[in-house]
């Protein structure tokens, strides 16, 4: 069961709706021009509390990652092991992890990855998530 709950996603409520939809979204402040991600209400840059929020590519390379062996509550819907990638994209200063699928021929740090959306299972519920491909 997918649930969203405007209101009570917080600051990054947008990413989580447009992930849910499938497309990427991250807010930029209209004051000074900073991407933040996590997502803030307010800059810390400048102060403003003004952000636009911009549809990104799914691109990126690879900035760090791991391969898990072990169970964890609420992942019994992954198969293991499974190895989940912190990404760099090529768009914007932001890294964003999700789980790596199909072949892992070639991952190492500053490996050209390419994503799309989907939802991964986490007990009975399946939150909006990012798949990474190996370009």
């Amino acid at each position: 069961m997918v649930q969203m709950v405007t209101g009570q996603l917080g600051a990054e409520g947008p990413y989580w709706e447009a992930l849910a939809a499938g497309r990427l979204v991250l807010p930029r402040c209209t004051g000074c021009g900073k991407w933040h991600w996590p997502a803030v209400w307010r800059c810390g840059e400048c102060g403003s509390w003004d952000h636009v929020w911009h549809e990104q590519p799914l691109a990126g390379t690879v900035f760090a990652w791991t391969r898990t062996h072990h169970r964890f509550a609420g992942t019994e819907g992954l198969a293991l092991p499974y190895v989940t990638a912190l990404v760099l994209l090529d768009s914007v200063p932001v890294r964003l992890s999700g789980l790596l699928e199909g072949n892992e021929d070639g991952l190492m740090i500053g490996a050209a990855v390419t994503g799309r959306t989907d939802f991964t299972p986490f007990g009975t519920d399946k939150i909006p998530s990012i798949r990474w491909t190996l370009a």
